[in-house]
């Protein structure tokens, strides 16, 4: 495969800003707006999210059991992780305990969502900027050029394996997108006979996929020096911050439940936490140019757009996750894991990744660590059994936690005793993002940009500093209200509580 096309004309601006609007292959809708000095060198540059939804505002006083369905109309790229994220809280909300059965379940679904979502964006919109290189014509940077340069037969097998994932989640969840069987304690529907001996052959296709992507990562990506180089520049596309996700007891990544661990730029545990803690953990930040919120290590505290431990900016999603983590629990993703820790240890990294393009290769292992995971659940049998659902009490307040695909996704409900909604925050994967996103943005324009000029490829690489965080801006501009979410708590001298207020 040839490496990057160099040859995009490059002109000189004498513009002060250059606005890249719409930014492409994302999710939602963003622009970047890029400040030049008299120089013509980058000043400045932001990353704006200029759409506005009112999630949060219109799930108020609607009852807590239909939030699970009413949260994942937030987008239709990963409705499964707020419908995971929903039902969970819909557990802590009702105190329900779900029976084994119904969370091997609820995780099989998930891995579907897993499986989908991850193919879309390595295949659809982060392999274009690879296997056409970042310069290739703005025409050809899309599936479609992919499918051109790899083939059919290849592109085929994409769609049919991000086919199988769908096919896992209409299954078990009802439906393709937006799914309906996520109740507290439980779920809504038994698996026939006939569906796990389909659910067990999809996944068995999905492993021989897996394997299949993470060739392809190594022999387009790593084995073309201009990419690795890539990956490698320090000046574009390298951020040392904090890093967030979700764990097992024995620290191995966790898409479904755990234990939510942060770790600092060398790689020591700096917190770790359950769920109901994440306000001890987390405050949110607002910035007049845009609707998306941006969070923070409260401990840290918010310095602005810079890194280092001084800051409380962290990453979550890929290549988070790979950072907190000490590997997965299945073989053929593992064996990955240590190829990427060897591969980097001899490339000079040692700790923790900062290298923001290494998102991609920690996303190719993803895929195969939840087509592993779907095949070890496809074939339980156990799956079948019609405990589907435990026993659950009154409505009271409760906090669900997973990791979506693009990172740690937070749902906090407070009920009243009817089961109405009374108060609603959520925090998504991309708002996690957002502060090291328009960071990297402004890191990338200030070394790719000089003197003024500028080039449709030099400007693709600028918005190759967000695209691989997989952004999804639908689901992170929930609030209508704009404010950072803040709990207060007023304790007397001898540390009674006297009130807490919030604003969520």
């Amino acid at each position: 495969m040839a490496g990057p096309i160099i040859n995009d004309t490059t002109t000189k601006t004498k513009e002060k800003k250059i606005t890249i609007d719409p930014i492409t292959r994302l999710e939602g809708h963003g622009k970047i707006a890029i400040f030049l000095n008299d120089q013509g060198n980058v000043e400045n540059a932001y990353m704006q999210i200029p759409e506005l939804r009112g999630f949060e505002r219109f799930c108020m006083g609607r009852h807590v059991m239909e939030l699970p369905v009413l949260t994942n109309r937030l987008c239709g790229v990963c409705p499964a992780a707020h419908h995971i994220a929903s039902t969970k809280t819909l557990d802590a909300v009702f105190d329900a305990r779900p029976t084994e059965t119904a969370i091997k379940l609820r995780e099989l679904f998930y891995m579907g969502q897993y499986t989908h979502s991850h193919i879309a964006h390595f295949y659809a919109l982060a392999a274009p900027d690879f296997v056409l290189g970042p310069s290739a014509p703005a025409s050809k940077r899309n599936i479609l050029g992919v499918v051109d340069a790899v083939g059919v037969p290849i592109g085929a097998e994409v769609i049919k394996h991000r086919s199988h994932g769908q096919k896992v989640q209409e299954i078990i969840g009802g439906r393709a997108t937006h799914p309906v069987f996520g109740l507290p304690g439980g779920v809504s529907k038994q698996i026939s006979p006939e569906e796990q001996a389909q659910l067990e052959e999809m996944a068995k296709s999905c492993v021989g996929f897996g394997k299949f992507t993470i060739k392809l990562f190594h022999d387009l990506v790593l084995g073309n020096k201009d990419y690795l180089d890539l990956i490698l520049n320090k000046d574009a596309y390298y951020l040392e911050t904090y890093y967030m996700g979700m764990v097992d007891k024995d620290n191995k990544s966790n898409f479904y439940d755990g234990d939510v661990r942060v770790v600092d730029q060398t790689g020591k545990e700096v917190l770790k936490f359950k769920p109901d803690e994440y306000l001890d953990v987390i405050s949110e930040h607002v910035e007049p140019w845009t609707y998306m919120k941006m969070p923070y290590l409260k401990k840290i505290g918010w310095k602005g757009f810079v890194t280092g431990p001084q800051s409380g900016i962290y990453r979550v999603g890929p290549l988070g996750r790979i950072n907190v983590c000490t590997g997965y629990t299945t073989p053929l993703a593992q064996a990955e894991y240590e190829v990427f820790k060897k591969t980097m240890k001899d490339l000079g990294v040692t700790g923790p990744v900062h290298h923001t393009l290494a998102f991609h290769w920690a996303r190719a292992i993803e895929i195969m660590h939840a087509a592993e995971r779907m095949l070890e659940l496809a074939s339980d049998k156990s799956i079948m059994s019609d405990d589907i659902r435990g026993p659950y009490g009154e409505p009271k307040e409760g906090v669900g936690i997973c990791e979506a695909p693009r990172g740690t996704l937070i749902h906090h409900y407070a009920s009243d005793k009817n089961g109405l909604c009374t108060k609603i925050n959520m925090i998504v994967a991309t708002t996690n993002n957002y502060a090291a996103m328009n960071t990297s943005v402004v890191q990338a324009a200030k070394a790719l940009i000089h003197n003024g000029e500028v080039s449709p490829g030099l400007l693709n690489k600028v918005e190759m500093a967000f695209r691989c965080y997989d952004p999804c801006n639908s689901c992170g501009t929930h609030a209508l209200t704009g404010a950072p979410a803040l709990e207060i708590t007023v304790k007397r001298r001898n540390g009674s509580v006297v009130k807490t207020m919030r604003n969520f």
